[in-house]
């Protein structure tokens, strides 16, 4: 760059690419998942016992809605980070709202503690809900540097 030219303000760090890249898959994982139970696809499906697919298959309609949201919605979030929007703060948030409702039922509202199989499934979720508030962070945090617009 010659001297006499500066960097644009608020450009975007290079970080923002490899954050925004790297969420977008982990969400796309997730929305993978979800995408396979709610279709029941059968190959995907047949890791998990009779009484586990009858518990998923169990699912209170508004307990499948806020999981739809959680997932899909942090799938938004992401885009909306590489793309730089504003938008994508409140997307996570949302996101996020929803992760937490679905968990409640998950883990305290069904018997999902003992047909997950105990606490590895339980580590998994304090997992994504760490990255989920993460996400909603560094959004927020691009935000106000005005990187996201």
């Amino acid at each position: 760059m010659p001297p006499n030219q500066t960097t644009p303000p608020n450009a975007a760090p290079k970080h923002l690419w490899i954050v925004g890249a790297i969420a977008l898959l982990w969400n796309g994982i997730g929305a993978f998942d979800y995408l396979m139970t709610e279709t029941r696809n059968e190959a995907y499906m047949s890791r998990y016992t009779p009484e586990q697919l009858a518990y998923f298959y169990g699912f209170p309609a508004w307990a499948v809605g806020t999981w739809a949201i959680a997932v899909w919605g942090a799938v938004l979030g992401s885009v909306l980070l590489l793309l730089r929007k504003r938008l994508a703060v409140p997307v996570f948030a949302v996101s996020l709202a929803a992760m937490v409702v679905t968990t409640v039922y998950n883990y305290g509202l069904s018997d999902g503690w003992r047909i997950a199989g105990g606490a590895g499934p339980l580590v998994f979720s304090v997992l994504i809900f760490a990255v989920a508030v993460a996400l909603l962070l560094y959004a927020r945090a691009m935000a106000r540097r005005a990187v996201l617009r």
